[in-house]
């Protein structure tokens, strides 16, 4: 028979295609077919590599510069999202295998995503949560590239374990290194321990949580006087956020340097509210600021024995994933009053025997504006007859001056829209004004008007939280992330301002730790460890204490440095140019402190967002 009139095909004869179903080929170029060939693994084990490379990279620099940073925080969730593409396109599944894996992923981080903890969600799963689940998700993919039947399943397990383990855990925020730390959310906080004992307190004795009851006795006049008469600016051995001069320098005490023989005696400790505040100090009372649930709280406590004499309470709670919730500014000490700034914007003018309410304000209203990234957190200044605060808000509402007793605003200058540095009193060339500090650059203001008598600009997207270091000649200024310090020479010269910079260094890099400075030489933080620079040159003599993102102040008389570190130890350094030389050191406070220490006599006053206590620190023979 003539193979043309057969019908079939000899030239062509059919393949049978089941022979090897190891080989087996997708007729569409899809891949359509229910039985799927290897897949092609190696696009995500490079993506796997470079999400590996954007978490820890970073970590190779001491104090990582902006972009890196981000990239640290972005780039492994930016990448993870390119395991996505990379299965449903070019990872040669099927398409049936494509539609279940894809579908079963975004499922599970729905519905993962959604069951996390507050604390969680945004930055938590952008930085941790997404990129972990994606992983979880590829990585079997990859080791089981070649099981067709077992690869999908075993990825979408792995992948409800990857995203479902952060429901466990609750955000604790960040180190100074950008850490995370983490715990189980079912444990309570340390602000709920916090609030139970306070709850504890006034169910066992009613009046134990304030000392001096609100509104004290007589009248309301007599109340003031008595207040201005015990609590003044004059007698204060502490009035203002680092001391009156807003240095961190103290003159007249000296520590013994054997803390074996001689070890420091706890006076007190006691649980506090969450807040970045430090202490002011005036007869006999410490005032500061803390979060109590809902409401923020201004607080002043007994300097010998810790216990609450008064608290101011008002609503406001502000939270950022980094440091959490709590006030980030210091109490400033005028005439019987205490004026208190809120992370929330409420500027709070109290009777400093009472916590009576004098007078409010609220930077979201007078500056129009919503708190910045990490809140406000300028620490007041008095200045004549007014209290100054920077706002940051538009025009000429950034820097606001309110008349201290009514709270009327008295001028407003406009300023950089965000710092949480505070402002200062300086004397430049002569010429008693304020500095302010923002992300724009230094200002220099007139102290009776606001008016700018000169400004230097440097400009940032960081953030700045460092004080201005006022030196004879000029001023050093800080930007953070890795960006390193500037000293600036100012002058006048036939009436003229003459302000220069006089070098850049990145031999100190500080983030939110302020330096101190004695005899030409200059002692901080360098990113997270404690280093010495010339200030003439901005080279560096020494980098060595690894103390964390911690505080110091200077003992000038003695040429001491008392070292608060970031872990809540004390240490005490000798100020030399020459080396890291460390006396003694001991533990104070547990968690993480990043709150300026007070030293009033050899008595220190410590604090964090859990704890505080006072410690009485020996004195050197004689001094």
């Amino acid at each position: 028979m003539d193979p043309i009139d057969s019908g079939k095909d000899v030239e062509n004869p059919p393949t049978n295609i089941d022979a090897n179903p190891q080989t087996t080929l997708n007729r569409e170029p899809d891949g359509a077919d229910s039985v799927s060939p290897t897949l092609r693994w190696w696009p995500a084990a490079v993506i796997l590599f470079l999400m590996a490379a954007a978490s820890l990279g970073p970590s190779l620099f001491e104090s990582p510069p902006l972009p890196i940073l981000m990239f640290q925080f972005m780039g492994p969730a930016a990448l993870g999202s390119l395991l996505v593409v990379w299965f449903a396109f070019a990872s040669r599944a099927s398409v049936k295998e494509k539609l279940l894996g894809v579908a079963g992923l975004v499922i599970i981080a729905a519905i993962a995503i959604g069951l996390a903890h507050p604390s969680m969600r945004g930055m938590g799963t952008l930085i941790h949560q997404l990129p972990v689940g994606l992983i979880a998700f590829a990585l079997p993919l990859i080791v089981l590239a070649s099981q067709a039947t077992t690869r999908l399943p075993v990825a979408l397990l792995s992948c409800l374990i990857g995203f479902g383990a952060w429901d466990l855990v609750r955000s604790e925020g960040v180190t100074g290194k950008f850490s995370a730390e983490f715990a189980w959310r079912w444990n309570p906080t340390d602000e709920d321990l916090y609030l139970a004992s306070l709850e504890q307190q006034t169910t066992n004795d009613p009046s134990s949580t304030d000392l001096l009851t609100e509104g004290g006795n007589g009248s309301e006049q007599s109340i003031e006087a008595e207040s201005i008469s015990l609590v003044s600016r004059q007698t204060a051995q502490w009035s203002d956020f680092r001391g009156k001069q807003r240095d961190n320098r103290l003159t007249g005490i000296a520590l013994a340097t054997d803390w074996e023989q001689s070890p420091p005696q706890q006076i007190w400790k006691r649980l506090i509210g969450p807040g970045w505040s430090s202490f002011t100090v005036a007869a006999g009372f410490l005032f500061t600021q803390e979060q109590r649930g809902d409401d923020e709280a201004v607080v002043c406590l007994d300097a010998d024995t810790g216990t609450t004499v008064w608290t101011h309470t008002y609503p406001g709670r502000f939270w950022e994933a980094v440091a959490g919730a709590g006030p980030r500014a210091t109490p400033t000490i005028g005439e019987g009053v205490v004026f208190a700034m809120g992370a929330d914007g409420q500027l709070t003018a109290l009777d400093a025997l009472t916590g009576n309410a004098r007078w409010q304000r609220n930077l979201r209203e007078d500056a129009n504006r919503d708190p910045p990234q990490w809140g406000w957190a300028s620490s007041p200044l008095i200045v004549g007859d007014t209290v100054v605060v920077h706002a940051g808000g538009d025009d000429d509402r950034g820097v606001i001056a309110y008349d201290r007793d009514n709270g009327d605003i008295a001028w407003s200058v406009a300023s950089g829209n965000h710092t949480y540095s505070s402002p200062q009193l300086a004397t430049m060339a002569g010429t008693t004004g304020i500095l302010m500090m923002t992300n724009d650059g230094l200002q220099f203001l007139s102290d009776a008007d606001g008016s700018e008598l000169w400004f230097h600009p440097w400009a940032t997207d960081n953030y700045r939280s460092i004080q201005p270091l006022v030196l004879n000649d000029g001023v050093l200024v800080a930007t953070p992330l890795g960006t390193g310090t500037q000293r600036i020479e100012v002058s006048k010269v036939d009436g003229q301002w003459q302000v220069a910079e006089a070098w850049t260094s990145r031999a100190i890099k500080p983030d939110f730790n302020d330096y101190v400075w004695l005899e030409d030489h200059l002692y901080g933080f360098d990113g997270n460890i404690f280093a010495s620079v010339d200030i003439e040159t901005g080279t560096r003599n020494w980098k060595r204490g690894r103390y964390g993102n911690g505080q110091v102040l200077l003992l000038a008389d003695a040429k001491q440095l008392l070292v608060l570190s970031e872990r809540g130890e004390v240490i005490l350094l000798r100020a030399t140019p020459d080396k890291l030389d460390e006396l003694a050191r001991f533990e104070a406070i547990e968690g993480k402190t990043w709150n300026h220490p007070v030293l009033i006599g050899n008595r220190l006053y410590v604090r964090n967002a859990k704890e505080a206590a006072c410690y009485e620190l020996p004195v050197a023979e004689g001094a």
